[in-house]
């Protein structure tokens, strides 16, 4: 028989559950228009909106690697758990997974620093010895570029192969 305390447990439990499921399943489109809603002060909508587009566009950036990235690590953490995959082949999944990993939060880290050091928001994305960075700035000249290549290369004891790419605020 259910007593009164697990018939609160067991609804809020259903609860959170169902919120935890819808979050996860929500579109992104809603998140984009909660960044989009407009303020209450006029002289405040002109800053918003170039705040919106600026976030918004460097957060497709990121959600598009992120999804990426997840898709990659998925099939890894699969030939991770399969039975049948050799141990030669789970070592390498394994090693993958670690880059994949020391990756994303290398890419985090110069983005810190250039915001830090600049105070540019930017998007880095590295692929092995690449180094793609967008950043969004009025300020688009050589010396800030030259500057953020060389924060990039300190972080690298190999050459990097970096491009710098601006855009409007």
């Amino acid at each position: 028989m259910i007593n009164k305390q697990n018939l609160w447990f067991l609804t809020l439990f259903a609860l959170i559950l169902v919120l935890s499921v819808y979050y996860i399943t929500m579109p992104n489109d809603l998140l984009v228009e909660a960044l989009k809603k407009e303020p209450t002060v006029k002289e405040e909508k002109t800053e918003d909106k170039e705040v919106v587009e600026e976030v918004s566009s460097l957060v497709a950036m990121r959600v598009s690697l992120e999804e990426e990235r997840q898709t990659v690590m998925d099939e890894l953490q699969a030939t991770l758990t399969n039975d049948k995959t050799t141990s030669e082949e789970k070592n390498n999944a394994y090693e993958q997974l670690k880059y994949l990993n020391e990756v994303q939060g290398k890419e985090e880290e110069i983005e810190k620093k250039i915001k830090k050091n600049y105070d540019i928001d930017c998007f880095v994305k590295i692929d092995n010895s690449n180094a793609n960075c967008v950043c969004v700035s009025d300020k688009h000249d050589n010396t800030l570029a030259n500057n953020i290549m060389r924060l990039i290369q300190e972080n690298y004891k190999n050459k990097m192969y970096t491009t710098v790419k601006f855009q409007k605020s």
